[in-house]
């Protein structure tokens, strides 16, 4: 049977499993699925040209509405629904997806980077970045997260640990100095990690930790519910991600996904209310958590109930979230952090020296800038 709305979201349980029984509970969305590594690939206009409804991250909203391909949520939620959003969901998450005044996309699923480790090293004193370096000098079993976009928001989200009013929403980039102090930690873990997985992406890290493959902690990956669900001794735990010091921000950038509203789109009241459903406080507590989701909702991060099958993976962890930070969403961000991650990358390898790493970064990041803000 045809359904009247179709929806794109990635290829993953946590991304797809509870949409999907839900569209077709409903009767109203039929969903397909890409690998996680095309939304950075295709066009978000191309996408929303496609279909209806279009799971994306933030640091595409430039991309979108230099496009025009996105409809705003004020068009089809009155004041008091969107505010009920804002307010229940976790951390910036919600905020992650308001650009030019007007909000895009229902944050439906909330992530960050956190500290992933294996059940055997759960009381190991792994709360700083010092330590952190100081266990992998000694015991070994560390690996990063570094491949596809993951080693530019590895160092950004160092940066965060270290500059606890970090935010880059609005387009903004490390200042020198603190991009230098970030590579540098950086640079201290790589020399210590497993060079094998550095091609891995989270999923194929976290896989690879869960398999007992030698990793015993990646400190900062995306966080993946399912894998904290997993019996012994295939387990991983989460934790929140390293301070540059006691009692600081845990670093990590914002990750996650919400649903935007093409412009093709013709939203009914049925899509309206379904969205509205999803969105739910107990929706978000029952369903997406029940169905392998991630859910967004703050509540959900603290009920017991959410947490008992996961091994506490998010009220371990939901600290990190409250503090995340935001990436840069303007138009040709995401081609600049692919091309910064590729070359951080070569940078790790070659022990290019911090400051010219910080020089070359900055200028990537003004020419990715839109003519008009260029200086």
């Amino acid at each position: 049977m045809s359904l009247p709305f179709k929806g794109l979201t990635w290829d993953h349980p946590r991304g797809f499993t509870a949409l999907d029984r839900a569209g077709r509970q409903s009767g109203l969305i039929a969903w397909d699925r890409q690998p996680l590594e095309g939304f950075e690939s295709a066009p978000i206009a191309d996408l929303c040209a496609a279909y209806d409804l279009v799971v994306l991250d933030h640091p595409h909203l430039g991309e979108a509405l230099a496009q025009d391909c996105l409809c705003p949520l004020d068009e089809v939620f009155d004041p008091v629904a969107l505010k009920r959003f804002a307010a229940d969901s976790i951390g910036p998450s919600f905020r992650s997806y308001e650009m030019a005044g007007r909000a895009w996309a229902l944050p439906l699923d909330a992530a960050s980077q956190v500290m992933a480790l294996r059940p055997e090293i759960a009381d190991a004193p792994l709360a700083t970045w010092a330590e952190v370096s100081d266990f992998a000098r000694h015991e070994g079993g560390l690996a990063l997260s570094l491949a596809g976009p993951h080693a530019a928001l590895s160092l950004m989200s160092i940066a965060a640990s270290l500059d606890d009013g970090l935010d880059l929403a609005d387009g903004g980039w490390l200042g020198a100095a603190l991009c230098v102090e970030a590579y540098e930690i950086l640079s201290d873990l790589n020399a210590h990690a497993n060079p094998d997985f550095g091609q891995a992406n989270p999923i194929g890290l976290l896989e690879a930790m869960s398999s007992g493959t030698g990793i015993r902690i990646c400190p900062l990956v995306y966080g993946y519910v399912p894998y904290a669900a997993r019996p012994a001794p295939r387990t991983v735990l989460f934790r929140n991600a390293p301070r540059s010091r006691i009692g600081g921000r845990h670093g990590s950038i914002l990750g996650g996904t919400g649903i935007g509203i093409s412009r093709r789109c013709t939203p009914s009241d049925a899509l309206r209310d379904h969205l509205a459903w999803l969105m739910s406080p107990g929706v978000q507590t029952g369903f997406i958590p029940e169905n392998d989701g991630q859910p967004s909702n703050r509540a959900a991060w603290a009920d017991p109930d959410v947490n008992a099958p996961v091994r506490g993976f998010y009220s371990a962890t939901a600290a990190t979230l409250e503090a995340a930070a935001l990436r840069p969403r303007h138009d040709g961000y995401i081609a600049f952090q692919t091309a910064a991650s590729a070359f951080l990358r070569e940078a790790l390898r070659t022990g290019l020296p911090p400051a010219a790493v910080a020089g070359r970064l900055a200028d990537m990041f003004a020419a990715s800038l839109p003519a008009n803000r260029r200086v």
